[in-house]
Parts: C-alpha cells; sequence; structure tokens
C-alpha cells in the first residue's frame, strides 16, 4: 500500500494537533510497526484467494438468471418502483417483478467500479472498489456493554462515544453509520443527532440514516449543509446500507430510502440480509445465487433512478445453528459464502461489502477472538471493498462493546499488515545483515536489525509478551482488561476535529426547527 502522512494533519486540524502529533505519532508507529502512519484506506498488495472457478461462477449465474426470470422479486409498498420497473421492460404482476434474462447486468454496467466517498477533512477521503479496504464500525446494536457497567440499552452519550473512538483509531478509516442505538432518543428524531455527532466528533467518512425516507431527506439536507449542495449533488459523502428483506423481498422502507440517495448521486449498498437455512438455502451455491439475484436487483434500481450514481454490491450471509436456529459466526460456510459472493461482485464490475468482525460470543472472549479473527482474514483475502462491522461487534450484532472495539482494532492494523504482502525491496532482501552476521552469529546488533527495529514488526496495544513474572506483577490482566483500559484513556484524551462555527451553526439550527416540526414519536 502507498503509506501517507497523518490525515489527522489536514490543514483544518494542524493547529489543535501540532502541540501533541510527537507522542501519539510514536505511539501510531510503534502499533502499526510500519514506521510509518496508515493510508486513511487500506490498499491490497496481496492477491485475492478464490475459492469459487469461473465455471462455478457461471453456473450460479445461470440460476440467478433463472430466480430473476421464473420466480422474480416482490416490492412492497411501492407503486413508483414498479412502474419504474415496468417502463424499463420488466414483467410486473401486482408487487411481483420478474426480469428478463440480461437486464440487470446490463443495468449495472453505468454504475461506477471504484468512487471516491469524500470526508469532511479531505485528507480522510476514501477509494471504495478496486484493490482497496475500507474498515467501518459496528453497525445497529440496540445494547451496549463494557466490563464496567456491563450490557444495557445505548444511549448517545454511547454513540458519541464510539464514533470518538473510531475518529481516534489510525486503523479505522470511516466513521460508520448506526454504531449504536442511541434509545434515550425519539425514535423518529434520533437520526439527528446521530449524523450531527459524525459530522462534529469526526472528520471520517459516514453513513445516512435508512429507517425512513424523509430521515433519508435529512441526513441528504445535513450533508448539503456541510459540504455544499452543488458538491453533494456532484460528488459522494455519504453511504447508507439498504438491505433486502431475503428472501426476495425489498420493503417500502428500504425502497423509500434507496430512492432519496440514489436521486441525490449517493451511496447505496444494497445488501441481502441472509441466515443461510432460514432466509435462503442450507447450501452454499443455492444461497449464492439468491444473494446475487437480490443485489442485482437492488443495485440496477439505483442506475434506472440516476444512471452513474454509486453503489455496492452487498451480501451480509451467515449460517445457523441447525438445533437451535441461532446465527453462528467465524463458520467455514461463512468463509465461502463470503469469497463467493466477492467473485461474483467482481464479474459485475461492482465494488463489494461484505465481512467484519463477527461473533455469536457475549463477552469479548476465546469464542469472539477466534470467530472475529477468521472473518475479518478472510474479509482481506477476499479483496472486500467496504467492510461494516470492523470493530465493536457483539452478540451477534446486538450488542457494541466498548472493549472488543479496541481489540478488533488491533486486528485491523494486523491486517493491514497482512494486505502489504512481502516487501521484496534491497533493504528487505537484508544482503547486508547476512554478510555482517555470517554463520553462527545473532542479528540482535546487526547495523540493519538497529536500521529496522522499530518498524520491523506490528506491535499489539493488547498483547502481552512479557513473561509471566511480569504479569503478575503488573496486574494478572487478561486482554478484554487492557481493552477497557485504553478506551477509557482514548476518550479522556480525545480531542476533535475541528469544524467551521457557521457549518456547525447551521446544522444546529436546522436540526432544531426540523425537530419542532412534528412531535416525538417510539416509531
Amino acid at each position: 500500500m502507498t503509506d501517507q502522512a497523518d490525515p489527522s494533519l489536514s490543514a483544518s486540524a494542524a493547529p489543535r494537533a501540532s502541540g501533541r502529533r510527537g507522542r501519539s505519532a510514536r505511539k501510531e508507529r510503534r502499533q502499526s510497526g510500519s514506521g510509518q502512519i496508515f493510508a486513511p484506506y487500506l490498499s491490497r498488495n496481496i492477491p485475492v484467494l478464490d475459492y469459487l472457478s469461473d465455471e462455478g461462477c457461471e453456473k450460479i449465474e445461470a440460476q440467478t438468471d433463472r430466480i430473476l426470470a421464473e420466480i422474480g422479486l416482490e416490492f412492497r409498498d411501492d407503486p413508483e418502483v414498479l412502474q419504474i420497473w415496468k417502463e424499463a421492460g420488466a414483467e410486473v404482476s401486482g408487487e411481483r417483478v420478474r426480469f428478463p434474462k440480461g437486464m440487470l447486468q446490463e443495468l449495472v454496467k453505468t454504475a461506477p467500479a471504484q468512487f471516491t466517498q469524500h470526508a469532511r477533512n479531505p485528507a480522510r477521503n476514501v477509494e471504495i472498489g478496486g484493490n482497496n479496504t475500507v474498515f467501518a464500525p459496528v453497525y445497529g446494536p440496540p445494547f451496549v456493554t463494557d466490563l464496567d457497567q456491563g450490557r444495557r440499552y445505548g444511549t448517545i452519550e454511547d454513540f458519541r462515544n464510539f464514533v470518538k473512538l473510531a475518529y481516534i483509531s489510525p486503523f479505522l478509516h470511516h466513521s460508520g453509520g448506526t454504531v449504536c442505538e442511541p434509545v434515550d432518543l425519539p425514535v423518529n428524531k434520533r437520526h439527528f443527532d446521530m449524523v450531527y455527532s459524525h459530522l462534529k466528533y469526526s472528520d471520517k467518512p459516514f453513513m445516512g440514516s435508512v429507517t425512513a425516507p424523509e430521515r433519508a431527506e435529512d441526513s441528504v439536507k445535513m450533508a448539503q449543509i456541510a459540504f455544499g449542495e452543488d458538491f453533494v449533488d456532484q460528488n459522494c459523502v455519504m453511504i447508507q446500507l439498504i438491505n433486502a428483506n431475503s428472501p426476495l423481498v425489498f420493503d417500502g422502507t428500504m425502497l423509500g430510502a434507496l430512492k432519496v440517495y440514489a436521486r441525490a448521486n449517493q451511496a447505496c449498498i444494497v445488501s441481502p440480509f441472509i441466515l443461510a437455512g432460514a432466509m435462503s438455502p442450507v447450501t452454499v451455491a443455492g444461497t449464492l445465487s439468491q444473494v446475487l439475484a437480490e443485489a442485482l436487483a437492488g443495485c440496477a434500481l439505483t442506475q434506472l433512478l440516476r444512471p452513474g450514481a454509486p453503489v455496492v454490491f452487498g451480501a451480509f450471509v451467515s449460517s445457523i445453528s441447525m438445533q437451535s436456529g441461532a446465527p453462528t459466526f467465524g463458520s467455514p460456510e461463512g468463509t465461502l459464502l463470503l469469497n463467493g459472493a466477492a467473485k461474483l461482485a467482481r464479474r459485475m464490475g461492482l465494488p463489494y461489502r461484505s465481512g467484519g468482525s463477527f461473533t455469536a460470543s457475549k463477552l469479548p472472549d476465546a469464542q469472539a477472538a477466534q470467530e472475529s479473527a477468521h472473518t475479518i482474514t478472510a474479509t482481506v483475502q477476499a479483496g472486500v471493498n467496504f467492510c461494516l462491522h470492523s470493530a465493536g461487534w457483539l452478540e451477534g450484532g446486538l450488542c457494541s462493546s466498548y472493549e472488543k472495539f479496541i481489540l478488533d482494532a488491533d486486528q485491523l492494523g494486523m491486517m493491514h499488515v497482512l494486505a502489504r504482502g512481502i516487501d521484496l525491496s534491497d533493504e528487505a532482501m537484508a544482503m547486508d545483515a547476512l554478510e555482517e552476521v555470517g554463520p553462527g552469529g545473532h542479528f540482535l546488533g546487526a547495523e540493519h536489525t538497529q536500521r529496522n527495529f522499530e518498524s520491523a514488526f506490528y506491535r499489539s496495544s493488547i498483547a502481552d509478551n512479557n513473561s509471566y513474572e511480569q504479569w503478575l506483577a503488573d496486574g494478572q490482566m487478561d486482554a478484554a482488561k487492557r481493552a477497557n483500559a485504553i478506551w477509557k484513556q482514548q476518550l479522556q484524551e480525545y480531542t476533535g476535529p475541528d469544524i467551521d462555527p457557521g457549518i456547525d451553526e447551521a446544522l444546529l439550527s436546522f436540526m432544531a426547527e426540523r425537530k419542532a416540526s412534528f412531535p416525538d414519536s417510539n416509531v
């Protein structure tokens, strides 16, 4: 990957950061093992790992054509979308829509294979597509947990805390969206404070609201205040999660949000939400055929609304326990599904969203570590372009965990190093070290080692590699307890990015006016 200067040192951020960059930069270098600060997104320099052959893709694509033509999809509670499909040449019967062979594949050709999502700080812009991977935090849990207070409903304070932690981490490139549900705010108004938190407490890219069309419109308006109306019309500044209601259904809420964002030229991640065995067939191939049908339909719709609008082929797919029906994560089937969908997305010429740091565990324990490490490694190796749920996911997505957020961010740092591949420069070949040491010597005092020891290996901020005696003296802390101390320290030391006072005032004024225009509601 191409290393760049610390993106927090933008023109807007430099004055407030200059006095503290030395210590924090050294800390980031130690954690990264790179000697340099990472770029605002990960650029992979390793080959994509394919589990699905070209012949296998062709067989799945052929079955997808049959699903689309013979079974079709339902587009519920949205007559406008049904009319759009009819005018485009699809067969519409009630809310069921069937598609001629090749129709959707032809429509998605106008979508960009790669696009820029602009951040409030241009140094934080991310490239979505190609050889790039963007890590975004957990999305959607109603609960939060930490070692001190335990499991509880999320609040707007928790929401802001997770935004700050994502901003602080050099390994998360994106502020995300619903990092937890702030249930202490009215359902129909909390989106204002959520979008504002992303704009106020971070200058990384962020996601808009999709829980109602009018909330999507509010998100677009707030983005226009922050970036300018013309800029938003011509550039992507938000990316949104649009889930299919699997199997083979798009509901009115998701369709309404998709229409708002696509027409505004803002990116949609069209992502089937599937627990295989319950919402799709129990087999990998059968599930992939359904994923492709659902994703293609949603992606193609964005192009009918605005040709050239950015869109991402998404796949959130996991298996279930056939004994209990509960979702499972970190499974071999989940890896095969993630990997197979990645290749199908590449064949469609679309950026791909999947993966994350998934676990069904209720604690940041060994199960959480195993399942999350398995999934995030598979994510990078499969060539995922946008990775939601990269940090903080716990309890099958029901809970955002402070400690696991820190543990996962440490794993993301390792993924940055892995994605670089093997350095074959003259310095990396280390011939001078081999000549200096020769047979029977050791390399600890070699000149080459002295030049490179600070950046030679990734240095985990979590792992304890000291002796047993030192571990005892340090308080016998496990990884979760060390993570607990880290997130508290990070929030205590947090200093936010600058925001133009005029923009901040305009955002607050817009929010106040809109909130006063309708009553609170819990739906």
